[in-house]
């Protein structure tokens, strides 16, 4: 099958997450993605479990992707940027805002040179305004989103933070959707386009639908519905946790028949979704005392088979053994040289009933030379540019 974005090339200046996230998933639909690195190499390289500069976070945010590594404070450097500009379909980058123009390329002057590129500029809060200019991390958007405020403690109103960088996360989501969408408005228009895109926005949309649903009317106010999942939490069994959702009366009264109490639904207590709010600490008493008679093992099943809608807890390494997970095929191991086997998800989305298996993710300016010579230029610039190849080397 001839991948989606095959013939498409991205030149992903990008670093950490946001950039790099949503630059290898277009790598997984068949971009060539060459990534572009300072001297010292992406900040991820460092961050989590590591085999001398390959990082377990830096893999899986980089996998199938060529590196080059380019000092932009070099003038010889920047003209190698600039022309590998003119060659690509997607520019990606992640710098604070203004350092592209202050390099001496403005987003102007890219598209000016290369009317079809597709230049996409990520942010922490945008390109103006009272943050813009202060530096961001994941934590600070979960802060000013108001996600971190979306999840408090349990049993009060602290705020907290989740343990994973979600919002970079999303903010890469949001962002390869929409190159897709500008390539295909470039098929119809023949032009490229400027995507601007801040965590802070990209967050503020993930969070509205449900977290800020108390937000969207505006004018006369409307009395305030409970916080959307503020009350949700896993279930203690005797062999774990599980994690339930019952919004609809049937999965309700399946789940009280499942825990022997048929009784419950008839209870005006418990008899709609908002008596149960309303009552739901004396509910959840009761559920938590029910959960605790029994096997995760066993119960899953059983609820599940009854139309419950429940799932077990899994710790992080559970996650390898889950079921469904196996029965999916989403971990793909494979031999990353001499790092030696690794483990990735493959990519989400099937076309056609496939998904490209990942790729291993390359060491800092591991195909420096072979990207120059691409771009026609002699060994011997080459060398003035990277310094000479090592005895031996391939590339």
């Amino acid at each position: 099958m001839r991948s989606p974005l095959q013939g498409i090339r991205v030149l992903d200046l990008s670093a950490v997450l946001s950039g790099p996230m949503a630059t290898a998933m277009l790598a997984d639909q068949g971009a060539e993605v060459i990534k572009v690195e300072a001297p010292g190499g992406d900040l991820s390289r460092r961050i989590g479990p590591a085999k001398g500069d390959m990082s377990a976070m830096f893999i899986a945010a980089n996998r199938g992707k060529r590196s080059i590594c380019l000092d932009l404070k070099r003038a010889d450097h920047l003209q190698v940027l600039r022309t590998l500009a003119q060659r690509a379909d997607v520019l990606v980058e992640n710098f604070r805002p203004g350092t592209l123009a202050r390099l001496g390329l403005p987003p102007e002057a890219l598209r000016q040179a290369n009317p079809r590129l597709v230049l996409v500029s990520i942010s922490g809060f945008g390109a103006s305004g009272p943050y813009a200019d202060g530096r961001v991390y994941d934590a600070v958007i979960q802060a000013v989103s108001g996600f971190s405020a979306s999840h408090p403690l349990p049993g009060s109103d602290a705020p907290t933070l989740l343990a994973t960088t979600v919002c970079d996360k999303l903010t890469a989501l949001t962002a390869a959707q929409a190159i897709t969408a500008a390539l295909l408005g470039r098929e119809r228009s023949g032009e490229g386009a400027h995507i601007a895109l801040s965590m802070l926005d990209a967050a503020l949309a993930f969070q509205w639908p449900d977290a800020m649903y108390n937000h969207t009317f505006s004018g006369a106010p409307l009395p305030p519905a409970p916080e959307f999942g503020v009350l949700q939490r896993p279930y203690a069994t005797r062999n774990g946790h599980v994690a339930i959702m019952t919004p609809q009366p049937d999965e309700f009264a399946a789940l009280c028949r499942g825990l022997g109490r048929p009784d419950l639904p008839s209870d005006p207590r418990f008899a709609t979704v908002e008596s149960r709010r309303r009552h739901f600490t004396e509910l959840m008493t009761l559920l938590e005392a029910l959960f605790a008679a029994h096997d995760s093992d066993a119960l899953v099943p059983r609820l599940r088979e009854a139309g419950v809608p429940i799932g077990r807890v899994n710790l992080r390494h559970e996650v390898l053994d889950d079921p469904q997970v196996l029965h999916n095929g989403t971990l793909v191991e494979f031999d990353h040289g001499d790092l030696g086997r690794v483990r990735l998800p493959r990519a989400a989305a099937q076309f056609d009933g496939h998904a490209a298996p990942p790729r291993p993710a390359p060491r800092l300016g591991e195909h420096g030379r072979e990207v120059l010579a691409e771009l026609g230029l002699p060994a011997a610039q080459i060398d003035t540019l990277l310094g000479p190849a090592p005895a031996g080397a391939g590339r």
